[in-house]
């Protein structure tokens, strides 16, 4: 089994420096640019490097939420993963075969936070179980469902490109047979998954759509990605590159 780095606490929520003083305390973890990474999966690994060494970030090194989340979907793996909030640091935990998190604030407290500004501070296995309706425990507040939480950082977190198993030359579809009906869908992006419901197109194509422009599309797609909802075909006529600045490239 991994030690714990979730060091014991009295407040709901640690401040940054004294947990940057519990890891450097208690620091055996590799490094992957800012962002420490324990123990983890080799192929998961790779992925959440890959993240930390993109080109162009304010912060070199750094990992966003969204990216390490999709990773966690990717590979089927239950992370740990500490958040810097304002001056503060949440435990946040995501277990993607469960569609699960566990979190020490309520979903409704989380996503009423500003997401762009949300970084990632340390990534671990998971310590706790997933949720289990027989035998609920006193934590079972702490838990809720993670595709809202995936959706709302898609459309509001810090990432605004395609995520990688999505990008390229494309055309998208919304998978028949999708439950999103846990998702905040209303006016433009609600009648933009209905039309991708019908009818596969490519990114230049959406950004046209009302209500939406390049970002916001790649964003909608991300998130659609991410609730397994999205459909991606690399040889439909409708496939293009994403590799433009605007619709009128």
């Amino acid at each position: 089994m991994f030690d714990s780095t979730q060091p014991a606490q009295t407040s709901p929520l640690m401040r940054v420096s004294e947990f940057h003083r519990y890891l450097a305390e208690n620091d055996r973890d590799s490094v992957a640019g800012s962002t420490r990474l324990s123990s983890l999966n080799p192929s998961l690994l790779h992925d959440l490097q890959r993240f930390a060494q993109t080109e162009g970030r304010s912060d070199e090194g750094s990992l966003e939420v969204l990216e390490v989340l999709a990773a966690a979907v990717r590979h089927a793996r239950p992370l740990l993963v500490h958040v810097q909030h304002d001056f503060r640091v949440l435990a946040l935990t995501v277990f993607p075969s469960e569609h699960q998190i566990h979190c020490q604030v309520s979903l409704s407290t989380l996503l009423s936070w500003r997401l762009t500004e949300l970084r990632v501070l340390h990534v671990e296995p998971a310590r706790v179980e997933p949720y289990d309706p027989a035998r609920p425990g006193p934590e079972a507040h702490r838990y809720a469902p993670l595709g809202p939480l995936l959706w709302e950082l898609a459309l509001r977190g810090a990432r605004d490109e395609l995520l990688p198993e999505i990008s390229g030359t494309a055309a998208y579809r919304v998978a028949p047979g999708a439950d999103l009906s846990r998702l905040d869908l209303g006016g433009t992006l609600a009648a933009a998954v209905q039309r991708l419901a019908r009818q596969t197109t490519n990114l230049r194509e959406i950004s046209g759509w009302p209500g939406f422009d390049r970002q916001r599309a790649m964003r909608m797609l991300n998130g659609l990605y991410l609730q397994a909802a999205l459909m991606v075909s690399r040889s439909h006529p409708a496939a293009t590159n994403e590799d433009w600045s605007s619709p009128e490239a």
